[in-house]
């Protein structure tokens, strides 16, 4: 088992980081935009920027891109883990997968290690193991936004929750206390790497300066 569990971890790990590193916002703003995203705004590749800097319809295409690219990272993941160490939960896969995955798309190592925030290619990764989490992060993120119209918040609020929503969904599903502690380990990491990414969106929400969704002429930070 332990050859097979070192191959199962270096190989979702390395499809994880492959596929996060195939940074949608920056593809689309260089073919369809013939620009570079991360010249503008805050120079993150991700939704909101692209949002904000080409309009909706390079915003949409960039988010599906993003969340499709984690569900399938965490889907490989997992199948690599129940084909190469079948005594293991598959989900524990699936998980590392999804830490590789974020890690590529904020230094992705087609594109200099300058990419995005992570948030919707968490989302892709959440969506395709725990749905009813996911449902449950929309639901939080949504009312969040529709009380301040700030994206950065709501980012943060449901990555800081995540963690928790995650522990008590597989403990409810009878998860072992092994799995249990992996994926308790690694949603918080994606949790933290999230947050992280957003230092900056913090400082400026202390200030009061932080970009609301709709306001003009601001380079604020978003995702």
């Amino acid at each position: 088992m332990t050859l097979n569990f070192v191959a199962a971890v270096v190989l979702a790990a390395l499809e994880g980081y492959l596929l996060g590193s195939i940074v949608f916002g920056i593809l689309i703003s260089r073919f369809l935009c013939r620009d570079d995203v991360r010249t503008h705004g805050s120079g993150s590749a991700g939704m909101t920027n692209m949002l904000r800097t080409y309009g909706k319809w390079p915003g949409v295409f960039t988010a599906v891109g993003d969340v499709a690219k984690g569900a399938a990272a965490v889907l490989i993941g997992k199948w690599l883990f129940a084909a190469l160490v079948p005594q293991l939960d598959p989900a524990c896969g699936a998980y590392l997968a999804a830490i590789f995955a974020c890690i590529g798309h904020m230094k992705p190592v087609w594109f200099g290690f300058k990419g995005g925030k992570g948030v919707l290619v968490c989302g892709g990764a959440i969506l395709a193991v725990q749905p009813v989490v996911f449902l449950m992060l929309v639901v939080i993120f949504l009312i969040e936004f529709a009380i301040t119209r700030i994206v950065s918040l709501g980012s943060i609020i449901i990555a800081a929750v995540y963690p928790i929503l995650t522990l008590c969904f597989w403990a409810w599903h009878g998860a072992s206390l092994f799995t249990l502690v992996f994926v308790g380990v690694c949603s918080a990491i994606m949790a933290a790497m999230v947050i992280y990414m957003h230092r900056s969106n913090i400082q400026r929400l202390r200030n009061g300066t932080e970009y609301r969704f709709g306001q003009k002429k601001k380079e604020n930070d978003g995702q």
